[in-house]
């Protein structure tokens, strides 16, 4: 299963996240509105996501270059002809926000395009909120393009995470349960979630 963290920035608690075994990729946000916003990244040989909301393809692109991006996460209302501007030597992560199966609606006209869907809570905020949707929901979704699973996991989450299965879950992503601040992660609450995941 595919770890990711999200919010982070060129700071200590981040680099320590870079360097755990069973994180995979890190998650770096490029959306000024955002209290995780940066414009910075890291070195790290571990897959480099920048999250973008509604940005033009020309950011986006610049952002690819300066930061070494490997992934962009795409969490505004970018439609499928703005996403075959991006650059091909990316996978493309497109999030949707859910509440109920008819919000699973519009990932249909993406399947087949990215390589990733994010499944998130739904809200006005574009992630990052510490809750999470019902995971049943996911029951209906029956398309071929693999998902992380987001939305308010925390190290509470575990049992309930290894109970839930789908044919297309990838992966997970962590973002808020982790922090002790906006950008600053609680190193030791990863490691105790990761070991826990494992047992």
């Amino acid at each position: 299963m595919i770890i990711k963290v999200c919010g982070l920035a060129d700071n200590e608690s981040s680099r320590q996240v870079a360097k755990l075994d069973g994180i995979h990729y890190l998650g770096f946000i490029f959306y000024d509105k955002s209290k995780r916003f940066t414009n910075e990244s890291l070195e790290t040989d571990k897959q480099k996501v920048g999250v973008f909301v509604n940005a033009p393809s020309e950011y986006i692109t610049e952002q690819i270059q300066k930061h070494g991006l490997n992934t962009v996460q795409l969490h505004g209302n970018e439609n499928a002809e703005f996403i075959k501007q991006l650059p091909k030597t990316v996978q493309i992560i497109k999030a949707f926000g859910i509440a109920a199966k008819e919000d699973l609606d519009a990932a249909k006209l993406y399947d087949g395009l990215v390589d990733y869907f994010l499944f998130d809570t739904k809200s006005n905020n574009h992630g990052g909120t510490g809750t999470s949707f019902n995971w049943q929901v996911l029951d209906s979704y029956k398309g071929n393009t693999p998902f992380l699973l987001s939305g308010g996991i925390g190290l509470d989450s575990v049992e309930k995470l290894k109970k839930f299965s789908h044919p297309k879950l990838a992966g997970y992503d962590l973002n808020s349960r982790f922090e002790t601040a906006p950008k600053i992660k609680d190193v030791n609450l990863l490691v105790q979630f990761l070991k826990e995941m494992i047992l």
